[in-house]
């Protein structure tokens, strides 16, 4: 049976599509068969993977509303074993039309039962925002994989958000638990981004992956051609760090109880 794991920060511009795209593209690449959800109405983990979003007759918004299967709409990528279910702007729909529905935090956990054990992962890429479309993300997660940039004000924005992860395991889902929290944006040149790190490491110990994530130039251009960096150029440091981040999950992901 497939792991569940959304990727989530409350905080824009950390990196969470990015990583969402590349860490699922650089499991599927060590052959796992891999599902990536994407939840965020801007639909850029969508695009990112090269499909165009003005064409999808099917994406996550029918899902929720029940009006189609993760199955009639999702889509195989050009990475081999990952399969996207998109979104666009329909998505945000369902922010409004979910509001009256009587337990609508855990539609997606009833969509996703149906394909679970297709996938050895499925991950959600959440929007910034801890709405209805984050709240079904952490309903429906087994855990939570937090990107964190190596800035000012990151252990605040961290704290916040474990704070909300805490209130849907008391309200929605008992069983949710903090996968672990990569640090993005990284720039070793710059002293506050290794405060940052060396701050959240010695706060949240070994739940912080030994994989760093750079700040990239291959990374950042990646989405404009419709490709995983991984694939755009693998030779990057930003592609070669997300490979190594994929083995790291792997082996904490599969060593932990499903």
């Amino acid at each position: 049976m497939g792991k569940v794991v959304a990727i989530a920060n409350q905080k824009g511009g950390v990196a969470k599509t990015t990583t969402a795209i590349n860490l699922s593209s650089a499991i599927a690449l060590e052959g796992r068969s891999v599902l990536l959800i994407d939840m965020d109405p801007q639909g850029n983990a969508t695009s990112g993977l090269g499909i165009d979003q003005q064409s999808l007759k099917r994406t996550t918004y029918g899902c929720l509303v029940k009006t189609s299967t993760i199955q009639e709409s999702s889509l195989e990528t050009s990475v081999s074993g990952l399969t996207l279910l998109p979104a666009n702007a329909d998505l945000a729909g369902a922010e409004v039309e979910l509001v009256n529905v009587e337990r609508r935090e855990g539609h997606l956990r009833t969509i996703i039962e149906e394909v679970r054990e297709k996938y050895d992962f499925i991950f959600l890429d959440c929007p910034p925002a801890l709405g209805i479309l984050t709240i079904n993300a952490l309903t429906a997660a087994d855990s939570v994989l937090i990107p964190v940039q190596c800035e000012y004000y990151a252990m605040e924005g961290l704290t916040r958000l474990i704070g909300s992860i805490d209130l849907v395991r008391q309200s929605f889902n008992s069983g949710l638990e903090l996968e672990g929290i990569v640090l993005t944006m990284f720039d070793s040149r710059n002293t506050l981004s290794k405060q940052v790190a060396e701050q959240i490491r010695s706060h949240f110990v070994d739940k912080v992956y030994q994989a760093v994530i750079p700040r990239n130039v291959s990374l950042a251009e990646a989405p404009s051609y419709g490709r995983p960096g991984i694939l755009y150029n693998v030779a990057s440091a930003g592609s070669q760090a997300y490979v190594s981040l994929a083995k790291e999950f792997i082996v904490h992901g599969e060593k932990s109880p499903r």
